[in-house]
C-alpha cells in the first residue's frame, strides 16, 4: 500500500496512515534487531542494540496508546521504506566476513533506521499539532527524543569506541 491510497481523503486520514506506517516499522524493527545483535561483535554495539530493542518495544506500546487516544485500532500498514532499509541491512551484513567491518555496517544500517524514524516522528508531531491532537505530542516527542539519542549513541560507538578505525585497518 503506497502513501497515496484511496483511503486517504483528509489530513486526519493521512495522519492515521502515517501512524500505521510507523507502527509497522517499529514492529519490524523489533523482529530484526535480534539478528543484528547476534551478528555484532563489539560489546558496546551489542549492548546499545539490546537497549534499543527494549526501547523499541516501548515505542510499539506508546503507539498503541496513541491509537487508543484517537479511538482507532492499532493496525499496521506495509511500509516499503523500512522494508527496503532492513532488507539492505540483511543483504549487506550477509556479505561481510570481517567482523570489524561487519560492526561498522551494522552501525550504518541501524543509523539508516534511526534516521527514517526521526523523520516520521518529526512529521507526526507537526501534524498532530496542526490537527489539534496536542494530547498525542508528548508521547510522540518522547519517542523522537529516544530515536535521536540512539542515533547519537551509534555515532559515539562508531567514532569514540573505534569501530570505524578498526574496520579501516
Amino acid at each position: 500500500m503506497g502513501v497515496f491510497t484511496k483511503d486517504i481523503k483528509t489530513f486526519d486520514d493521512l495522519f492515521l496512515h502515517q501512524l500505521r506506517d510507523i507502527y509497522y516499522a517499529e514492529k519490524q524493527i523489533v523482529k530484526k534487531l535480534p539478528g543484528m545483535i547476534e551478528k555484532a561483535t563489539n560489546r558496546d554495539l551489542t549492548t546499545g542494540l539490546k537497549d534499543h530493542l527494549e526501547q523499541t518495544k516501548g515505542h510499539v506500546e506508546r503507539l498503541e496508546q496513541v491509537f487508543k487516544k484517537l479511538g482507532k485500532e492499532a493496525k499496521a500498514v506495509d511500509c516499503p521504506a523500512i522494508d527496503g532499509i532492513l532488507k539492505e541491512a540483511d543483504e549487506t551484513s550477509g556479505e561481510i566476513e570481517d567482523k570489524e567491518v561487519l560492526d561498522a555496517a551494522i552501525i550504518a544500517a541501524a543509523q539508516a533506521v534511526e534516521h527514517y524514524e526521526i523523520t516520521k516522528y518529526g512529521t507526526l508531531i507537526a501534524w498532530a499539532h496542526a490537527l489539534g491532537h496536542d494530547s498525542l505530542v508528548t508521547q510522540l516527542a518522547a519517542t523522537l527524543k529516544e530515536e535521536g539519542a540512539a542515533d547519537k549513541k551509534l555515532t559515539t560507538i562508531a567514532e569514540s569506541k573505534n569501530v570505524n578505525r578498526k574496520a579501516a585497518s
